[in-house]
């Protein structure tokens, strides 16, 4: 996979970053994530858990260990390739990508018009809208400031359950967080209620939905004379599928050590979360990731 030698980065993208600063608020998260499964996972498959209504505990931490923003930017984005040599310059272009993807889906299938989500980078610690943003966190989306949050060290702990390193693997956790931000726009993402966990709970759906979303994102993200990535092969569609599969919670139970158990499932199975961004990417429409049941998209 590989970004087009023309795209160039511009400011129409609501991108920030830092190690910290940002305001404090009540500690949740909307949605869950992708990472707030991978590291939150031992806590949740043990019993853990947080508010109704699409409200997940972020991680404690102590204020003052939490960095004022260092070094830390995204300058180095601005050099030629960068997209295609930089990790967080890759999730950048990403969103990009996915704002123009959905800034024309959600109107035409949703009738909602799409209104683009926060992009923050950081580095170890940082205060989010939903609280401390901490790299065990792993990249989540806050509905309180519609962002999405990434600590790109996350994808090295991808890989050690099974995920892959690939860019286009990287890039479907960018497309599945942007997946929870459609759903606030559509004002679904607090039916998510992980105190009433289970592979038929309305948690899993809107994760699986999220996944949907992230395939429909493929679907149309190397197609048209405006796209900004050259054409997908097998194999990266396969790397992402890879990822979607190591996230989940079965595989999260294996490899914590414990039995798998359906009954706590929060994200959906790995067959689940593989066949949920299949079903996007092959249909490329609103309808077909309709997990909520709501039969509203044309």
């Amino acid at each position: 996979m590989t970004f087009k030698n023309s795209y160039r980065r511009s400011g129409n993208r609501a991108t920030t970053s830092s190690g910290g600063g940002r305001g404090a608020a009540p500690m949740v998260i909307g949605g869950g994530g992708l990472g707030s499964l991978l590291l939150l996972g031992l806590f949740l498959l043990l019993g853990g858990g947080g508010g109704g209504g699409g409200q997940m505990p972020l991680p404690q931490a102590n204020p003052n260990q939490v960095s004022d923003g260092g070094d830390y930017n995204l300058d180095h984005c601005n050099s030629s390739g960068a997209q295609n040599e930089y990790v967080d310059c890759r999730l950048e272009a990403t969103a990009v990508s996915v704002d123009g993807v959905w800034q024309d889906v959600l109107p035409a299938e949703a009738g909602i018009e799409y209104v683009q989500p926060g992009l923050h980078f950081f580095q170890d610690t940082d205060r989010s809208g939903c609280g401390m943003a901490l790299a065990q966190t792993g990249p989540f989306y806050c509905p309180a400031d519609t962002t999405a949050y990434f600590d790109v060290s996350f994808f090295d702990q991808l890989e050690q359950l099974g995920g892959s390193d690939a860019p286009l693997a990287q890039m479907y956790v960018v497309a599945h967080e942007m997946g929870h931000h459609i759903q606030q726009l559509e004002g679904t993402l607090g039916m998510s209620n992980y105190n009433n966990p289970g592979e038929d709970s309305a948690a899993v759906a809107i994760e699986l939905q999220a996944d949907c979303y992230a395939g429909l994102w493929a679907s149309h993200a190397d197609k048209g004379e405006d796209a900004v990535l050259e054409p997908f092969t097998s194999e990266q569609i396969s790397s992402a599928i890879q990822s979607a599969r190591a996230v989940g919670d079965d595989n999260i139970q294996k490899r914590s050590g414990g039995e798998v158990n359906p009954d706590v499932w929060t994200h959906g199975s790995s067959q689940q979360r593989e066949e949920a961004f299949l079903r996007g990417y092959q249909d490329g429409h609103m309808r077909a990731c309709d997990y909520l049941d709501r039969g509203v998209y044309s």
